[in-house]
């Protein structure tokens, strides 16, 4: 059990803090889609795909004091940042779960805007029909995100980037 909150605190760790509940269930989603162990259920959800699972693991991370959430007011929402603290780093370093075999992953996930990283995801949660398909599937439950050709063609050479460094 505890073996899936370090691969989480290794995670966070890896990406040195995610800012953002929407961009970090995204990121341990495609991370997952690229063969990383995470064990959460996902499910379609309004802004893509969500995990249950992965919300109440961050909770109770939280509560083991393990990761530090603060939360910034935006005026029209409120914004959470997640780091691991000084108990998560010892918690991450006795159970030694690495994630990660190139960290570069976990960086350039994190560089990523929430917005973009909800696009890439989708069209990974559509990852089993043909590519116009996905791209159909995208307009039709992303519509109102009006995504762009550009965009989505960035969102594809990104995840084929993200896929390459995961073999090397």
């Amino acid at each position: 059990m505890l073996q899936e909150h370090a691969r989480i605190v290794d995670f966070i760790a890896t990406a040195e803090g995610v800012t953002g509940r929407k961009k970090l269930q995204k990121m341990v989603y495609i991370m997952k889609k690229l063969n990383v162990p995470f064990k959460e259920k996902y499910e379609f959800h309004i802004y893509g795909p969500y995990s249950e699972e992965l919300t109440a693991r961050i909770e109770e991370l939280c509560d083991m004091g393990f990761l530090s959430e603060a939360l910034e007011d935006k005026g029209s929402y409120v914004q959470y940042k997640y780091d691991v603290t000084d108990e998560g780093m010892e918690f991450r370093n006795a159970v030694g779960a690495s994630i990660p075999k190139n960290p570069e992953v976990a960086a350039l996930l994190n560089a990523q805007s929430a917005r973009f990283l909800e696009l890439a995801s989708t069209l990974l949660y559509f990852g089993h029909l043909e590519r116009g398909e996905q791209i159909a599937k995208l307009h039709s439950v992303k519509g109102k995100l009006n995504f762009t050709e550009a965009e989505i063609g960035e969102a594809y050479r990104f995840l084929d980037e993200l896929e390459q460094l995961k073999l090397s």
